[in-house]
């Protein structure tokens, strides 16, 4: 049965990676387009490479001295010797992960620009095959990581099923770690492009979106590259490993068998076959309306759940018996939870829809306005996400039952990303459209293209609003079982300093009134706003650089404005790339250092209620700023299509000017905070034999 059950997820990874081969072959036959289109692809994939090249040399520095760390901790008796060699594989993975999504995005900006000019579905067909790339890497990778060291440690090394999940929780945190820079590295750098091209470009000099004039243009598309591909890439790779590796750890302590292992191993797997065949159904008519585009994508992947609601049934019934199928309606309880925040969020993001309609009529009475309306629908949306984890929660735990609803809930997170392949597909295929678009206007197209590569953009915002809310409650659910995963690690560092289990029993008393649990609560809230507030000052230094260099060409390049000019595009891909490097390290840091700080003064029940606080200010307030910027962002496309005065109006000024507000809530702190969540558990977890054997608490409470 065990190498039954690694042979199934190797074949599963070989699929998702077969497909990501076959599907990128198949985007490089389309042709580029006119020279000009393929120069600008150029000098954006040049970016890109630069970027990605200094970025990975800085993270290979952290993950250099994280490992001689984790080796010295082997060495005193803490970990394991796999433990330093797992985060060094998770990291590289992940990494990997944005590397390949960012190639094949860059490959595809301006394939994606020519297929337009044929037609809105071959334009379509492109930047998702571009995306369908990125997501079955990522899942691929994924699951070839968790494959990879099952094996190595059950065949090779012949290790317990504790001592495999525990490693495979390690790579877990190297993901996380990997995803975190990424993520706000980029994040940053495309949103200090992004605010600058604005409010110089559209607010100050009143010229057009991607307008070539402007000299944070390229900038600007690298960004998209860079921050919304490679980092969101890193970002679900580390979602994707984080939610079947903590449902294995559960099975194993609920079950004590590899059976229990097998359930979410072999859900991934299967979920990648069901999403290779829900892409075949993305498709759509020539000047298709924004829902028929949004009916295309949802097509797919209401196809690839329902079938894997199917199969999944069977499958807990063979590998755990009759007596345990309510863990089938865990998993179903996942995969509808997904569904219905995706739905929520497309509700409160959706142009379509009368939330951000009302949003852009606020522009008719300024930017403040539009403002505190974007805010308080941020809030507002918060509500039914919660509601529905909530409801989640309930039904995985007691349809489980007692002793296995923490495994259940677990396996609601691998129920929510099991589709993940295509899920992440529509997602990534946005920054390809958008980049499509820049693409059209800087090389001088027909309007019509640009029409077409604005619907697909504008399609592109909703689908990434839903991605990030789909992210960000698959991260409550999983931050949930490492948890429990950290208080059965806990547990298992007490066993090993000779504590019985009535004395364990004992110690794991948990009152909401210990000073410990309380004081970990507060830090554990704090810790989301304040990881937010420095990735959100880092975007604001970033973009003034970009703000003053802009306004400086518009003034000393002679002729910029006429167009007889050409900007200097390399000065501000280098002030962002300068500035996002040198910010992405302090809110990595404070992540990894912060619940090892806490720990050992506050004790591993300061470590619980920081982790319980986290994950609950951290989830309501990654919906809320991810929801309402995905809303400004869409408010403004609503004025653009000639809403409430068009573009150049007071009204579309104001917009942007909301839109500047929201880009990093939607593209840097908001999906970086889901991260967060996560890593501080994995974090915990890797450090807890340092801070049950060396707290302060033990000798001042």
């Amino acid at each position: 049965m065990d190498r039954i059950l690694a042979l199934c997820t190797f074949v599963g990874a070989a699929v998702a990676l077969l497909f990501a081969v076959i599907t990128a072959t198949r985007v490089l036959k389309f042709p580029e387009g006119t020279d000009k289109m393929k120069k600008i692809s150029q000098s954006i994939r040049s970016g890109a490479n630069a970027y990605l090249k200094r970025q990975y040399i800085i993270v290979s520095v952290f993950f250099a001295v994280m490992f001689v760390v984790l080796l010295a901790m082997a060495f005193l008796g803490l970990l394991t010797f796999y433990v330093p060699f797992a985060f060094i594989t998770g990291g590289f993975f992940s990494a990997l992960s944005g590397f390949v999504g960012m190639k094949i995005a860059t490959a595809a900006n301006a394939r994606t620009a020519n297929a337009c000019r044929e037609g809105l579905n071959k334009g379509l067909r492109v930047a998702f095959s571009a995306g369908s790339v990125m997501g079955f890497t990522v899942v691929g990778l994924g699951l070839f990581d968790i494959a990879l060291w099952f094996s190595l440690l059950k065949f090779v090394f012949g290790e317990t099923p504790e001592t495999i999940t525990s490693a495979m929780l390690t790579f877990g945190m190297g993901a996380s770690s990997m995803a975190l820079f990424a993520r706000v590295g980029g994040g940053i750098f495309t949103k200090a492009a992004d605010v600058g091209a604005d409010l110089v470009g559209k607010v100050e000099a009143g010229i057009p979106e991607d307008d070539p004039r402007n000299p944070a243009v390229i900038a600007d598309n690298v960004g998209d590259n860079v921050g919304d591909v490679a980092g969101m890439g890193a970002d679900l790779y580390e979602s994707y490993v984080g939610s079947v590796i903590s449902a294995c750890a559960l099975g194993v302590v609920a079950f004590g068998t590899l059976n229990a292992m097998a359930v979410p191993m072999l859900i991934a797997a299967i979920g990648i076959v069901c999403s290779v065949l829900g892409t075949f159904l993305v498709r759509t008519k020539e000047n298709a309306t924004q829902k028929d585009l949004l009916g295309s994508l949802s097509r797919g992947t209401n196809f690839s759940a329902i079938l894997i609601a199917i199969i999944a049934f069977p499958l807990v019934w063979f590998l755990l018996g009759e007596e345990n199928i309510g863990l089938y309606v865990a998993i179903l309880s996942g995969l509808v939870a997904g569904v219905l925040i995706g739905q929520a969020t497309e509700y409160f993001t959706s142009d379509s829809y009368n939330p951000t309609k009302k949003l852009a009529s606020k522009s008719e009475t300024g930017s403040a306005t539009i403002i505190i309306g974007g805010l308080g629908l941020g809030m507002m949306s918060t509500a039914l996400p919660i509601v529905i984890i909530a409801v989640c929660i309930l039904i995985a735990y007691f349809a489980a039952g007692d002793n296995n609803g923490l495994y259940g809930i677990a396996l609601a997170a691998v129920g929510m990303l099991s589709t993940l392949g295509i899920t992440l597909a529509t997602d990534a295929y946005g920054p390809v459209a958008d980049n499509a678009g820049g693409i059209a206007e800087m090389s001088g197209l027909e309007p019509e293209v640009r029409h077409r590569t604005d619907a697909l953009d504008a399609l592109g915002n909703t689908t990434a609003a839903t991605g990030k809310g789909f992210a960000i409650g698959s991260a409550a659910l999983t931050a949930l079982a490492l948890m429990a995963s950290y208080i059965d690690k806990v547990k298992e560092v007490f066993r090993g300093i000779g504590k019985t289990n009535e004395e364990i029993q004992e110690v794991l008393k948990f009152d909401i009134t210990d000073p410990t649990v309380l004081v970990g609560l507060f830090i554990g809230a704090c810790l989301p706003f304040v990881f937010a507030a420095l990735t959100m000052e880092s975007v604001g230094k970033a973009a003034q650089s970009v703000v003053k260099e802009v306004r400086r060409q518009f003034h000393e390049i002679a002729g910029l404005m006429e167009g007889n000019a050409d900007p200097d595009y390399a000065k501000c891909v280098s002030l962002c790339t300068k500035a996002s490097l040198k910010e992405m390290v302090l809110p990595t840091v404070v992540a990894i250092v912060v619940p090892v700080v806490s720990g050992l003064i506050l004790g591993f029940k300061g470590v619980v209620g920081l982790l319980g606080g986290a994950t609950v200010s951290g989830f309501l307030l990654a919906i809320f700023m991810s929801n309402s910027g995905g809303a400004w962002d869409n408010a403004k496309k609503h004025i653009e299509g000639g809403n409430f005065g068009g573009k150049g109006s007071e009204q579309h000024k104001g917009a942007v000017v909301g839109d500047t507000v929201g880009d990093p809530f939607k593209d840097t702190s908001g999906p970086a905070i889901n991260i967060l969540i996560k890593l501080l558990s994995m974090v915990s977890i890797v450090f807890a034999a340092l801070v049950v054997k060396y707290n302060l608490a033990q000798y001042l409470l």
